[in-house]
């Protein structure tokens, strides 16, 4: 049989066929022929049936549990529809995941009813265990449950779990069903939620982590989702919130701190930020993540956030709500340590860094943006938080246990009594959660998990506060203090506080007391220990010779002393000397590392974009040759193609010619190569051999019919002529006919109508009277309305002129008041100007006047220097009287300064 034997020359008949091969119960055969059709090329122009054979396919695909070959055929389906019809495609996917859905459901059921059914079968209810039951122990640890599970439900979640991830990798990057990508992706996570697949769940996050990296890697593919448009980042951001939501709900909490980052990320690719509800979803996730992992300070940060969050946006929040949710921002704030914890007391500056970057990562996803040079703890810290939320008012919002617990840690002063009034204020808190409204993003709040922590910290701040008063204290006491911990928690959390260097507290189990070290740590005893080494050393020697002369030991102090001033000076100087030279070593150092490490790195950067350029080259060539052979196998098969279709014509032609008569006929031997243009030349012979034969069939055939029809012709035309006038004779009497028939029907219709004239004509006077009355009524009425109008528009007349005189006397008045208006207006301007012109003058004559005086002045002064020394000049008053009652005779030396 030729290859091609086996191909449909239309899909109606593989459906047919796959039909028939499952009716006689053979499935695969079915499968296999419907698959053919599918990965077929010469079906790849899409068709209704084709999506009816899809639905038959994947149904098969389901029924056989062929997973690889489901997907196979999809793949191939996307190809044939994706430029034409996608919408097919989407349907198909859909009853394929409902299906699967359906199948795993069912096996889930059937493996209950079995697990039901075999309870029901047991014969002796007493026996614990039954025989078969036991030996099925001794050789296994399942039990009938678990081992229907084994075999009815597992083998289909592994199917329909295979089923999501061959959707999602078919429908990953593609534009046209971005809404089915994201629907199939919730129902994967919803099945992971539902029974609990948590290594599934791990999968799907990396699967889509992957598919989200290829969008952004590969920009230039075909059907590329368009990441700029507001409903791919919706689609977008919404998976990725669902995959937060089913990874808080399956408790895969370092799963949900990688879906916060890939969510922080993708908001930095769309450059966009997700509505408030989102937002307020994500922040809520947050703080369970962060209090997991016992991140405390970003807990409270993360409770901050949506507090504000929520109150800004979400106008439906009640009173109560708000409360509950200010009391947990407080909670959450007063609950982290005092103190950073460490696992020594002393840190590398290698975890240093690595603390600093993870703090700045932390703070980035809370939505700060730090400064990488500056540490975050100092912008980020529990007193920073706890002084905003003073600032911002938050107490008044707070329960009244909330702002007990604020008080008692933060500004009261209890060294002894600070634990058993915590114990109080604990016992008041409410251990049921506070169930909240369904506008709240956080739909309960459990108070009773921030009571570890406080009590932790009651144990901190009583330490603190006791060693400001206390130097040692007995172990006793200190159990005593502490009413709601056992001491091994105690001394833990003595310990851990010392490390984190917020108490100075040693154990001394030997005597058995707590001694509370002030401020001095072990460092700084380090530091002084040559100043102790010198005291000791003094006091020895006191003891070593008490009787030694005061005189001579102040003396050879005092020489002592001075010489050490005199070298202290001089090891000082030493000292800055050799730290500048120390500093300018660093720097040098610093510099030849920075220098050797840029040369690495621009070594590295060129070597990497070198292998990168060959990578690129490469790739191309290896595309260019994949290319090339893949138009050269196309070509081929489309010959091949051809040049069987030409064979199957010419088949056709030479069943159509007869048993008689010779053809063309085409045999191909096994393996031999089909040469298209032998066939082409061979066919185009046949052709015109046959059509030269035709035109000379239909030159005969034409001549026989021509003599034919004239023949006949002739013997029509005297049966023709005898036929017309047996016609016209018919023809003539209907037409006397239909005349007489015509008159008698006029005839009758006229008798008729004379006498419906006659029977009509007694009831015209009633008629004439009954009109005569209907027109005078209505010339009546006609006449009412017509004089009503007049008088209604005769008053709107009057009304308007009344109106128009007001309006002109009111325009009147107004024109009035202006023209005062602007008199008046023009006699202040001109008393204005009067004053003005007044002042000028009083200032001209006053100026004129200076400047005589001025002139006089000078004129004495020259009169003086004539004159080379001063002569006092005596007062001599007036003949017309004295000066000081108004005389006109003034002092020469002051001249008219005086006026």
């Amino acid at each position: 049989m030729p290859p091609y034997a086996g191909t449909f020359a239309k899909p109606e008949n593989a459906l047919k066929r796959a039909e028939e091969l499952i009716n006689v119960g053979q499935p695969n055969a079915a499968l296999q022929a419907l698959h053919d059709v599918i990965t077929s090329k010469r079906h790849r122009t899409w068709q209704k049936v084709l999506e009816t054979i899809m639905f038959k396919y994947v149904e098969l695909c389901i029924q056989l549990k062929k997973g690889r070959l489901a997907k196979d055929g999809l793949i191939q389906y996307r190809i044939v529809c994706q430029q034409v019809n996608v919408n097919s495609l989407e349907e198909v996917i859909k009853h394929f995941l409902k299906l699967a859905t359906e199948k795993a459901e069912q096996a889930q059921a059937q493996a209950a009813a079995s697990a039901k059914a075999s309870t029901l079968e047991i014969d002796d209810l007493e026996a614990e265990n039954t025989p078969e039951n036991l030996m099925l122990k001794s050789v296994s640890v399942e039990n009938d449950k678990d081992r229907a599970d084994r075999e009815l439900v597992t083998p289909w979640f592994k199917f329909l779990w295979e089923t999501y991830r061959s959707i999602l990798e078919i429908l990953r990057n593609n534009n046209k069903l971005e809404a089915l990508y994201a629907m199939t992706a919730h129902r994967a996570f919803q099945f992971c939620v539902t029974y609990k697949r948590t290594t599934e769940f791990r999968r799907l996050c990396e699967i889509l982590r992957n598919h989200l990296a290829n969008l952004m890697k590969y920009r230039d593919q075909r059907d590329r989702p368009d990441m700029t448009l507001p409903e791919t980042q919706n689609f977008y951001l919404e998976t990725r919130f669902e995959q937060l939501k089913a990874a808080a709900d399956l408790e895969l909490w370092q799963e949900a701190f990688r879906t916060i980052e890939d969510i922080h990320g993708l908001t930095i690719i769309l450059n966009k930020s997700p509505n408030p509800r989102m937002m307020a979803s994500y922040f809520s996730k947050l703080t369970k993540v962060f209090w997991v992992s016992e991140n405390y300070l970003y807990h409270a940060y993360a409770w901050y956030k949506l507090f504000n969050l929520s109150k800004t946006y979400n106008r439906n929040l009640t009173a109560e709500d708000l409360k509950a949710m200010a009391s947990a921002v407080l909670l959450s704030a007063v609950a982290i340590p005092p103190y950073e914890s460490r696992t020594s007391a002393s840190v590398s500056n290698l975890e240093l860094e690595f603390a600093k970057e993870r703090d700045v990562r932390m703070a980035t996803l809370l939505g700060y943006n730090l400064d990488p040079k500056r540490d975050p703890r100092e912008v980020l810290s529990r007193k920073a938080l706890l002084k905003e939320l003073v600032s911002k008012g938050i107490l008044s919002l707070v329960s009244i246990e909330a702002r007990q617990c604020y008080a008692l840690f933060e500004k009261e002063f209890h060294p002894l009594d600070l634990c058993k009034h915590a114990q109080k204020v604990f016992s008041s808190f409410n251990l049921e959660a506070v169930v909240l409204s369904a506008s709240s993003p956080i739909p309960t709040i459990a108070f009773d998990q921030f009571l570890p922590r406080m009590r932790s910290l009651a144990v901190v701040r009583m330490l603190q506060q006791s060693s400001q008063v206390y130097q040692t204290m007995k172990l006793e006491t200190l159990q005593q203090m502490v009413p709601f911990l056992e001491f091994s928690q105690v001394e833990r959390i003595l310990v851990d506080a010392t490390k984190g260097g917020a108490v100075a507290v040693r154990l001394d189990h030997q005597n058995k007391c707590v001694r509370f070290e002030g401020d001095e740590l072990e460092s700084d005893s380090i530091k002084n220990h040559l100043v102790l080494m010198a005291q000791k050393l003094r006091k020895g020697i006191k003891m070593m010779y008490p009787d030694a002369t005061p005189a001579a030991a102040s003396l050879a102090s005092k020489s002592n002393t001075a010489d050490l001033l005199s070298k202290i000076e001089v090891e000082h100087k030493l000292a800055l000397a050799r730290k500048v030279i120390i500093e300018r070593r660093k720097e040098e150092q610093e510099r030849v590392l920075q220098e050797h490490e840029k040369e690495l790195e621009e070594a590295r950067v060129a070597l990497q974009r070198k292998n990168e350029a060959a990578e690129a080259k490469r790739l191309e060539e290896e595309r260019r040759s994949r290319e090339e052979k893949r138009i050269l196998q196309e070509m081929e098969e489309k010959e091949k193609q051809e040049a069987l279709a030409l064979i199957a014509e010419a088949e056709k032609r030479n069943k159509a010619l007869g048993k008689g008569k010779k053809g063309l006929k085409i045999k191909l031997e096994e393996g031999q190569k089909i040469d298209k243009r032998s066939l082409m030349e061979d066919a185009i012979k046949e052709q015109i051999k046959e059509r030269q034969d035709m035109e000379r069939k239909l030159n005969r055939l034409a001549k026989k019919m021509d003599h034919l029809e004239r023949a006949k012709r002739e013997e029509e035309v005297p049966l023709i002529e005898a036929a017309y006038k047996v016609k016209m004779a018919e023809d003539e009497q209907h037409h006397k006919e239909m005349q007489q028939q015509n008159a008698e029907k006029h005839r009758q219709s006229w008798e008729v109508n004379v006498e419906e004239k006659k029977r009509l004509s007694k009831m015209a006077s009633e008629k004439d009277s009954f009109a005569a009355a209907i027109v005078t009524r209505r010339s009546e009425e006609f006449e009412a309305l017509r004089i009503e109008r007049e008088e209604r528009i005769n008053e709107l007349r009057s009304l308007r002129r009344a109106e128009r005189e007001l309006a002109r006397r009111r325009a009147y008045v107004r024109k009035l008041q202006q023209i005062e208006e602007e008199a008046r207006a023009e006699a202040e301007a001109a008393e204005r100007e009067r004053k003005e012109e007044e002042a000028r003058a009083r200032r001209e004559e006053e100026r004129r006047a200076s400047e005589q005086n001025d002139r006089r002045g000078d004129g004495e002064s020259e009169q003086r220097r004539d004159t080379g020394r001063y002569e006092p000049r005596r007062y001599e008053p007036s003949r017309g009287g004295d000066s000081r009652y108004g005389g006109d005779s003034r002092d020469s030396r002051y001249g008219d300064s005086r006026r």
